[in-house]
């Protein structure tokens, strides 16, 4: 399922679908990764990991494909075992789980709405039943719909976006915290869309500054708690939101172009999953409120 490329680094098999993808789109959000053409690549296979999580405990959103896919695989890499909030794509999933047990970690899944306040409470109390401690939080997953003008925006679809991508960082936030202790880490998803804007994603966008915002506020209270928060921004990156999201002609030139970047290209999600590996362990023990940036070479304003 992950080959190790004989003769050509992951980098050089990255550069091979840098311009096309085969036409696809998925009419369910936020999109299976199973479905899609060429399957994203989720893990390096030279990456080597150093135990700078070892016997850490993670909670990851969203994390049974994608970059929380990838992030996931990099934790348990480096040691971690996993607790994986998904929303119903159980395939992907049951997939994630099964290579994570490979790796030799444990991994535990659990399905549920994370709109409602109450399930970030139940993935809390789950993740402390089967592990005893929660040492990360990664606030990552996310859903966006592609709209021409913000006068196609309707109510629903913004209330659905907000109470998606923002609402339940508050409520894991505040359901984990009574479990970190001094060290811990919080990682929050936020987009480059949040610093140069989309002008179809603009509720999305929005959503997204509010992540950065969070962060930052966040990181401002909990730090006299020794808990650091930070923020990852990709860039475009190959995850099954992009097939669930845009046309089949606009996921053709994904990161080539409308969405074009220095590299000319879409980042692959295993490119994003070792800026949460720094922000979850000590080697970024001096960093707090800060957002890093793996996005293809675009100069952001931080």
């Amino acid at each position: 399922m992950y080959p190790v490329y004989k003769n050509i680094s992951v980098r050089e098999k990255c550069e091979e679908v840098k311009v096309f993808f085969p036409p696809q789109h998925q009419n369910c959000q936020p999109g299976l990764e199973y479905l899609m053409m060429p399957r994203p690549i989720s893990i390096n296979p030279y990456y080597v990991g150093s135990c700078k999580l070892k016997d850490k405990v993670a909670i990851i959103t969203g994390g049974d494909s994608g970059i929380g896919r990838a992030v996931s695989y990099a934790f348990a890499k480096e040691g971690a075992d996993l607790a994986i909030s998904y929303y119903n794509e159980d395939k992907d999933a049951n997939e994630t789980k099964e290579f994570i047990e490979k790796l030799g970690r444990k991994c535990l899944l659990i399905p549920g709405d994370l709109k409602k306040e109450e399930m970030s409470t139940i993935v809390a109390e789950k993740t402390i039943k089967c592990f005893g401690k929660i040492d990360i939080l990664v606030n990552n997953h996310a859903v966006q719909f592609v709209q021409n003008s913000i006068l196609d925006i309707s109510a629903e679809q913004l209330d659905l976006t907000f109470k998606t991508n923002i609402y339940p960082f508050f409520y894991m936030t505040k359901a984990v915290l009574p479990y970190l202790k001094k060290g811990a880490s919080i990682i929050n998803t936020t987009s480059i869309t949040a610093y140069k804007g989309e002008p179809l994603l603009i509720d999305y966008s929005a959503t997204k500054g509010a992540i950065l915002t969070f962060t930052r506020s966040l990181s401002q209270s909990l730090i006299k708690d020794g808990i650091r928060v930070n923020g990852v921004a990709p860039g475009p990156i190959w995850t099954p939101l992009i097939p669930a999201s845009f046309s089949a002609e606009q996921v053709e030139t994904f990161g080539s172009g409308t969405s074009k970047v220095p590299m000319n290209r879409a980042g692959q999600p295993f490119e994003v999953a070792t800026s949460y590996v720094f922000l979850a362990s000590d080697d970024s023990s001096y960093m707090s409120g800060q957002v890093l940036h793996p996005n293809g070479g675009e100069i952001v304003g931080s």
